[in-house]
């Protein structure tokens, strides 16, 4: 047994690290466990973080736990979590290494796994050329030309918003059909439409090479990736999960708590589109709510 605590975190990324923050400083003990795998760490620079923008996503990890572990009664462990069940008094964790710990309540911030398109050379560019998200990497990539590699129909409201970035081009390659309607929005916006298949993804960017051996030279290449918890521990012990338009993810009420009583979840896993931002602000609140429920239940 590694100890008892009133909450404990599964995940000590940004919105596990907001939770336990909250609940530091409510005076409980809380325990964050972390198997150091953060979202965004192919990520040179975060971006549209108020106060943080453009530093290193493992320089602020780094400054929001230290900040954090000033707190005598947070505990940290540097492990995964690989079980979890609910008790009379609470719930139990596993942890590698073989210890337990116990909890009153439970946080979920496990995040989530990305399934990328298997295209050669997509991968190994992912968050330095390839990107998920405008707001995110837009900006610094000047005004050049953005390119949407479709991956379902989220594609097509991703190419509409492109063009304010860069002009951009749609990479349909037998992901989806474009109808007339949907092809006249994206004339609208000057997004040409590419219908041949995408061979590989090459050059010191994200230039595209088509199979009929064409080459559209990119800034940056964007596509949505199909996600998932990356964990089973929400599926361990029950909780719910919800289909959005890029993959599952743990459905919560509106102060965060899954559909097993005592449980809560937040960031990435928690939502159907996520962001450091919107990270941190969900696990505020799962923190300051799994605090309360301490209380007033």
């Amino acid at each position: 047994m590694a100890g008892s605590f009133d909450i404990v975190v599964v995940g000590g990324s940004y919105s596990g690290m907001a939770a336990a923050l909250q609940i530091a400083r409510a005076r409980r003990t809380v325990a964050v466990i972390d198997a150091g795998v953060r979202r965004n760490r192919f990520s040179k620079a975060a971006h549209g973080f108020l106060g943080q923008d453009g530093r290193p996503p493992a320089t602020i990890a780094a400054d929001a736990r230290a900040q954090l572990l000033a707190y005598p009664n947070v505990t940290w462990f540097d492990a995964r979590a690989t079980h979890a069940r609910a008790t009379a008094t609470g719930f139990t964790v596993q942890i590698t290494g073989g210890s337990t710990l116990e909890a009153r309540r439970l946080i979920l911030a496990i995040g989530v796994a990305d399934e990328l398109p298997q295209i050669p050379g997509l991968a190994q560019r992912w968050g330095s050329s390839v990107f998920h998200c405008p707001y995110c990497h837009g900006y610094e990539l000047n005004r050049g030309r953005l390119g949407v590699l479709a991956t379902g129909p989220l594609s097509v409201h991703q190419a509409l918003l492109l063009p304010d970035w860069g002009e951009t081009v749609l990479f349909v390659n037998g992901a989806i059909d474009i109808d007339n309607e949907q092809a006249a929005q994206l004339g609208a916006r000057g997004v040409s439409i590419e219908t041949e298949m995408v061979e590989e993804i090459v050059g010191e960017q994200a230039d595209v090479r088509l199979r009929d051996g064409r080459i559209w030279t990119l800034s940056g290449l964007f596509t949505t990736p199909r996600t998932s918890p990356a964990s089973p521990l929400a599926g361990e012990l029950g909780c719910a999960c919800e289909e959005g338009p890029s993959g599952s993810y743990i459905r919560t009420d509106a102060m965060k708590e899954t559909s097993v009583a005592g449980v809560f979840a937040c960031g990435d896993a928690a939502r159907p589109f996520g962001s450091l931002s919107l990270s941190v602000g969900d696990g505020a609140m799962a923190g300051a709510a799994a605090h309360q429920s301490l209380i007033f239940r």
